[in-house]
């Protein structure tokens, strides 16, 4: 049964549905990336960075849109209001629309490979495609076993970093790989920080999620150690030479991780009060990828 809402509130639900924050995790592996080339050869090809940005948000929107589809057969989603099957009702049609996006997407991607006679790019982006799958979907379902958060560092971390790189020079470089990392570590975190508010409907659908194994409280007082790794890699990757200095501008985000993981410590069993932290989390991620981004090609 589709929840029921008031009227007035379907507007702040069809916003929260579509996520637009949430495509800072599509587009900044591919800005990183493209930074890190820029940085490498001091050049940037414009037309495949936009190809590729957009073709990157369309996979995003078929992996959002099948994750919708997939929770509605486990049932996990039932008390999501936002969720877009619950939204509409038409499950088959959110579906649709879902695998027209990932055709275009990969469409995009595959354009970018049939220019450059080489399909290494495109390569990558189909594992990526195929782990975002086996994270919900049929018969994986590895988000239900706790792997969710090791996928997403992968994917949008060293895979799609080390795709965007590639896309600009036809090579791969331990310094995209290096900070790749970075990427991958906030983006696990977002959705790490996702689940703190699900604790009981993922009990309930038996989804064995990170929260669900440690108990918000060990979550909580694992998610510092997110933090420590991202800035750990920084000054770390400074004084092998891999980064510019420039780089140490990632910094400036110190003080949205500490908001986060404070307000984690506090909240943690409160699922009304902790939802939020998820916002606080794609903060994170979206203004410390920007700014190492931007510490690559000011570097000049």
């Amino acid at each position: 049964m589709v929840p029921i809402v008031e009227s007035s509130d379907r507007k702040k639900l069809w916003l929260a549905a579509i996520k637009p924050p949430m495509y800072s995790v599509a587009i900044i592996p591919i800005t990183t990336g493209t930074a890190i080339a820029y940085y490498q050869t001091a050049a940037i090809n414009w037309e495949i960075f936009s190809t590729f940005l957009v073709g990157a948000v369309l996979i995003l929107v078929w992996e959002n849109l099948c994750n919708d589809v997939f929770d509605a057969d486990t049932g996990i989603d039932k008390n999501k209001h936002h969720s877009l099957v619950n939204l509409t009702g038409r499950k088959n049609l959110i579906l649709a629309i879902a695998n027209i996006c990932l055709i275009t997407g990969i469409g995009l991607v595959l354009s970018i490979s049939w220019q450059q006679q080489d399909l290494t790019v495109v390569g990558i982006i189909s594992l990526c495609c195929f782990l975002g799958y086996t994270y919900q979907g049929h018969p994986f379902r590895l988000g239900y076993h706790g792997l969710g958060e090791i996928i997403s560092f992968f994917c949008f971390g060293p895979l799609a970093v080390s795709a965007a790189y590639y896309s600009q020079t036809h090579s791969f470089s331990i310094t995209a790989l290096f900070a790749s990392m970075i990427i991958g570590i906030t983006t696990g975190a977002i959705l790490f920080c996702s689940h703190f508010h699900q604790l009981q409907d993922d009990l309930a659908a038996g989804k064995r999620s990170p929260i669900v194994r440690l108990g918000t409280q060990k979550a909580a007082e694992l998610l510092p150690w997110f933090v420590i790794a991202v800035f750990l890699i920084i000054p770390v990757g400074i004084s092998l030479g891999y980064f510019p200095l420039l780089t140490g501008l990632v910094f400036l985000s110190l003080a949205i991780a500490l908001k986060l993981t404070n307000f984690v410590s506090q909240y943690h069993n409160q699922p009304a009060e902790v939802s939020n932290c998820k916002f606080i989390a794609v903060a994170w991620h979206f203004w410390s990828g920007l700014l190492l981004g931007l510490g690559f090609v000011l570097h000049l």
